[in-house]
């Protein structure tokens, strides 16, 4: 095995046979939803960071639309500024390239772990760990490795794709899972798009060009997210249907994860900020409090203060008649 092979698609594969161990009937689709799961939630530290990341490159746009227009194409100066801003603000412009680090190894991993349980099973002994083959539902996929059932859930072929057998033979789960991976893509999309403020169109925004009018670079950022957002899910959907079920199956199950996870972060950002507003409004509120008793104890001393002087000239009266 080479390196690839022994740190992470080894690994990936035990975690996969271990889980289908444990599931009762040795349904492996169902392992590779609660795999899904798993590596969907050990990225949760990294999804929030991208997202509160996401979130604050999206309040920054005027400052760094400002520092564009007063750099006046300096580059260099534009550049400097930019890191500045991104200093103060704590953002790391890469950080969104992490999960994608994270993903893109796992799932070229799983697509070869597919590959064994459905091309090349005389393999499954070689990859798997010692200490699981003693399990029974693996030493009996060791020992008879054509007992892999490849349908999972009764009805997902893991094996094929949604085409596999022309257009003519449709396989009608995968496509359907297709589509939903492709759905659940755009809506992960639009949850962390910034509002457009503009509804220029990309073309509009090249045509204009083309006639001499300089663009406005928030614009054209905003018009290429949107086209993106629009063009990425299309492109995912050809990309799923292509693909063995197993892959699809866990693109899918992966999106809806995420979209859940997403919200939950989003709204619980806007709970927080409604939290410290509260907080903010409290503190105002107490400080309030606290000038208006400041305010009445110091009104109070003066009135005895006033007192105490308008009586001491009685007391010198009555003690002079006396």
């Amino acid at each position: 095995m080479d390196i690839f092979q022994l740190f992470i698609v080894q690994p990936i594969f035990n975690l996969l046979v271990a889980i289908y161990s444990i599931i009762p009937g040795g349904d492996f689709g169902v392992a590779l939803i609660i795999f899904t799961i798993l590596v969907r939630f050990a990225m949760w530290p990294l999804l929030k960071k991208q997202l509160h990341q996401t979130k604050a490159m999206q309040k920054m746009q005027p400052e760094l639309a400002k520092i564009k227009r007063e750099t006046k194409g300096n580059r260099q100066l534009e550049s400097m500024r930019m890191m500045e801003l991104y200093k103060k603000y704590d953002i790391n412009p890469f950080s969104s390239i992490g999960l994608l680090f994270i993903q893109l190894p796992i799932f070229i991993a799983l697509y070869q772990v597919i590959q064994i349980f459905t091309l090349h099973r005389d393999k499954i002994d070689a990859y798997t760990y010692v200490f699981l083959k003693g399990l029974g539902p693996v030493h009996e996929l060791i020992v008879h490795p054509n007992s892999f059932n490849n349908i999972s859930l009764g009805v997902i072929d893991l094996s094929k794709q949604a085409f596999s057998s022309g257009i003519a033979n449709v396989n009608w789960i995968l496509l359907i899972l297709a589509i939903v991976s492709a759905i659940t893509q755009y809506i992960m999309a639009k949850q962390t798009a910034p509002k457009q403020k503009s509804k220029k169109r990309l073309r509009d925004i090249m045509n204009e060009a083309a006639d001499g009018k300089q663009a406005d670079q928030a614009d054209m950022n905003a018009a290429m997210m949107g086209s993106m957002t629009k063009f990425l899910p299309i492109m995912m959907f050809f990309i799923m249907i292509a693909l063995p079920g197993a892959i699809v199956l866990y693109y899918t199950i992966s999106n809806i994860v995420a979209v859940v996870q997403q919200r939950s972060i989003l709204k619980s950002d806007v709970e927080e900020m409604i939290e410290i507003a509260d907080e903010a409004e409290d503190i105002t509120q107490n400080k309030k409090a606290t000038a208006k008793a400041r305010a009445k104890q110091a009104e109070e001393a003066t009135v005895i203060r006033i007192k105490a002087k308008d009586n001491s000239p009685r007391k010198d009266k009555k003690r002079r008649k006396s």
